[in-house]
Formats: structure tokens, C-alpha cells, sequence
């Protein structure tokens, strides 16, 4: 039987979710790379399999499926029978991670492209307070579902953990989390990076994406 292919680029944080959840339930993925910076998610062989053009994408068997929070789900219901707590299937228990990962798609990942998508694709040079402080909205609501809870969801880590730490750690540069205000985002930062395949996952496709969101702000400016 071979192994479910994964469309992917480390730059990208819904990719890293999926490799986190991956590695969580000890699942070997065919990593097939992606480079988005040059378009390869546009070519016409890629929009045959996923007409969004968006990664991750993952193939496996007949089936092709869209999203990270669709896969990372899809991965531990399939693969994941040990790790049932990361999509648990008491209703209610899955019905807050489901909220919570429609918070990363609505709230976290939507403001982090509107600030960097400008900038990294189409040359803009807006990275203002006004842009900054409407990702840092976000971190208010996450201190709120962290007060009493060690993670997003209550006491287990879950895919929502996942996919909401790829992108906070992608953007927190650039929207700084103050840890006298958001003590809960820094602890449940640190509890995730303390995950033995953390760093190579997620750690490191998320300094690599701040530092090119960086430069390319720099050389827009210098333009």
C-alpha cells in the first residue's frame, strides 16, 4: 500500500500543521515540495488536482483532499486510532475543536495573508500598527480559550493546537505577543515547542517564513 502523498511547502503553516499531526500519530507522508514564491501551485497539472491552488494537498489512493484542517482531521480519523484525543469523536469534544480550527481559518491564518500576502506577492510596503493590531486582536481571544486550559480545546493537545501554533509562530515577529498580557499564549507556545518533532516541523518553516517576510518588506521599501 503506498503512502498518502502530501503537496507541500515548509514556508507554508497549514502544511506544517499536517506534518505536525503526521508526526503525532506516527504517520509516514510522500512529502512532495512546492515552491509558492515561484508559482508552482498554479501550474496546470497542480489545478488539475485542486482547482483552489492552495497547500497542502494531500492524495491518497483515489482520494484528494483539500485544506489542512479537512486533512489533519481526515489523517487522524484514518491513521490516528491510537491518537483519537487530537480529533476526538465525542460530539461535543469534536464540535470545539472544529470551532477552534474555523478560528485559525477565520481569524488567525485570514489575518496573517492580509499582512503578508501584500508584501511577499505584489510588492506593497503596508505593514502598519493598524495591520499589526488587527492580528493582535487575535491573541486576546486565544488567552480567553488558555485561561483554565493547558491547550485550545481543554486538557488533551488537539489538531486545532496544531494548526493554530503553525500560524501564531509565523506571524508573532511582526505581531508581537506580549507576555505580561498574554501569559497563556506564552505557555501554551512553550508546551508545544517542548513536542520532540516540534522544531524541525514547525520551528524552523516558520523562522525561515519571518525572516523572507523581512527581507522582502526591506526590498519593497528599498524600491
Amino acid at each position: 500500500m503506498s503512502k498518502p502523498a502530501l503537496y507541500y511547502a515548509t514556508l507554508s503553516p497549514p502544511s506544517r500543521a499536517v506534518l505536525l499531526t503526521a508526526k503525532a500519530i506516527g504517520l509516514d507522508l510522500e512529502l512532495r515540495p512546492i515552491n509558492l514564491l515561484k508559482g508552482e501551485h498554479l501550474t496546470p497539472e497542480f489545478l488539475k488536482l485542486n482547482p483552489q491552488h492552495t497547500i497542502p494537498t494531500l492524495i491518497d489512493g483515489e482520494a484528494i483532499i483539500i485544506d489542512s484542517h479537512a486533512i489533519c482531521a481526515y489523517l487522524v480519523e484514518k491513521y490516528g486510532q491510537k491518537e483519537q484525543q487530537l480529533y476526538p469523536k465525542d460530539l461535543v469534544q469534536r464540535a470545539n475543536v472544529d470551532a477552534r480550527l474555523h478560528l485559525d481559518s477565520g481569524h488567525l491564518f485570514a489575518r496573517l495573508r492580509f499582512l503578508y500576502e501584500p508584501i511577499l506577492y505584489h510588492g506593497s510596503t503596508d505593514c502598519s500598527i493598524d495591520k499589526i493590531a488587527y492580528v493582535q486582536k487575535c491573541w486576546e481571544i486565544l488567552e480567553g480559550f488558555l485561561k483554565d486550559q493547558p491547550y485550545l480545546c481543554g486538557s488533551d493537545l488537539t489538531i486545532a493546537d496544531f494548526c493554530a501554533v503553525a500560524t501564531v509562530t509565523s506571524v508573532n515577529d511582526a505581531a508581537p505577543i506580549d507576555e505580561f498580557k498574554f501569559p497563556k499564549v506564552h505557555a501554551w507556545l512553550k508546551r508545544l515547542a517542548e513536542l520532540p518533532y516540534y522544531q524541525e516541523v514547525n520551528g524552523d518553516g516558520a523562522d525561515e517564513l519571518k525572516s523572507i517576510f523581512k527581507a522582502k518588506l526591506a526590498e519593497n521599501r528599498g524600491k
